[in-house]
């Protein structure tokens, strides 16, 4: 046959005939599932047909590997891509699984919209918040369209996107809460805590600072590990500059080695011995980096009376990570260590910083999500009526008016 009307052939090995066909200069070659050479030759008049459809623009071509293509084998590739960009954190990979755990081997082609609502409803029913399922969704959605960059899916199903309205969290730590909750910490912590709550920073931008990222008595945060990719710094100043002098003195750690510098995980039952090295991170584990310390917050924030387990099934409250009545794991309600960037925000507010040098300290880009940060509670109301009423007293004073009651007047 010629390239226009592909070709029948054999390969070796196989017992079925297979074909080749060509589409925008790509060869196909897929196997016809049959050794009937007819039978072979109507399996490819088929696909010659749908290839002819495409040229036409009347209906996109689907090649065998798009049609193995899984769901589980869009995600790797972004876990892939994400690992690479150095952005996989726990939070990614907690939101991946969900996804994965749902649709598993599904062949990526017969994901619908409607197959995207069922998790959706099958998350919400589950007390899984909008905001939390729209990251889930969205991991979906970035995965298709990844496939579809690098040619290897022509389409995506729609993808929902749940309102998120109310969901503003609420959350700030008075001070007293806060030192509470740092006497919890392990304390490879508590420092790194204390950082967040001074400046603001993200944690994972707090994760990255390198000695290295030390200027004298300023601490730059690169572009590539700030979460807007703008690099930023904070001056040394009061309890800052305590807590790096303290780093400073932690930054030495033991390492374990044996006898001819290899580290003993290479060769196992080596005869060792202990070297002090200097850490590269600021805030480190023993030299290791700070990964996740969801189960160190949530405990600490449970002692500290700011948070509190709850078993999903009878409500039961404890301390407990497993429910002794149910023996179901048990889930944290409660302070967020992100509640502590809106705290000192808050914190720079009330203390008259001006809001523009308030931003850069803490990394806001716009004024909208800055002052969505600007958490007003109730003693600030209270604090606000207070001051209002005794300037209008005072007002009335001046004028020497005589002040009548307010009750009095509507009585």
């Amino acid at each position: 046959m010629t390239r226009g009307n592909g070709r029948i052939f054999a390969r070796k090995g196989s017992t079925s005939l297979w074909c080749a066909y060509y589409l925008r200069g790509r060869e196909y070659r897929e196997s016809t599932g049959t050794a009937n050479e007819k039978k072979a030759e109507k399996f490819l008049k088929h696909r010659l047909k749908e290839v002819g459809a495409d040229q036409l623009g009347i209906k996109t071509f689907v090649g065998p590997q798009q049609q193995r293509l899984t769901v589980s084998d869009l995600l790797d590739a972004l876990q892939a891509d994400y690992e690479l960009r150095d952005k996989a954190s726990a939070q990614f990979k907690s939101h991946l699984k969900h996804i994965r755990e749902y649709f598993g081997n599904v062949r990526a082609l017969t994901v619908s919209e409607e197959m995207v609502d069922s998790f959706i409803g099958e998350r919400l029913n589950a007390q899984v918040a909008p905001a939390t399922v729209n990251r889930s969704t969205q991991l979906l959605g970035q995965a298709f369209k990844l496939a579809i960059d690098r040619k290897r899916l022509s389409s995506a199903p729609k993808v929902r996107k749940l309102s998120e309205r109310g969901n503003v969290r609420q959350g700030f730590f008075s001070d007293s809460e806060f030192r509470t909750v740092v006497a919890n910490l392990p304390e490879y912590l508590r420092d790194f805590a204390l950082f967040g709550y001074l400046t603001g920073w993200r944690r994972n931008e707090i994760a990255s600072l390198r000695w290295e990222d030390l200027d004298g008595e300023v601490i730059r945060l690169r572009g590539d590990h700030a979460k807007n990719g703008k690099a930023r710094n904070v001056p040394l100043e009061g309890d800052l500059t305590e807590l790096i002098e303290r780093r400073k003195d932690l930054r030495k750690v033991r390492s374990k080695k044996d006898f001819c510098g290899t580290h003993k995980k290479e060769i196992e039952g080596a005869r060792e011995r202990e070297s002090v090295v200097q850490s590269s991170l600021i805030f480190h584990n023993e030299g290791r980096a700070i990964g996740d310390f969801r189960k160190a917050w949530s405990s600490a924030c449970v002692m500290a009376n700011v948070g509190k387990l709850v078993c999903p099934v009878c409500g039961e409250q404890g301390a407990a990570r497993l429910c002794a009545k149910c023996h179901k794991a048990t889930q944290y309600f409660g302070k967020l260590f992100h509640d502590l960037r809106r705290t000192a925000v808050r914190n720079m507010v009330r203390a008259g910083v001006a809001e523009h040098t308030a931003m850069q300290i803490s990394g806001h880009v716009t004024r909208s999500m800055f002052d969505r940060y600007d958490i007003v509670s109730e003693a600030d109301m209270r604090n606000a009526l207070q001051k209002t009423q005794q300037h209008v007293k005072t007002v009335a004073a001046t004028q020497r008016v005589a002040a009548v009651p307010i009750s009095v007047a509507v009585q």
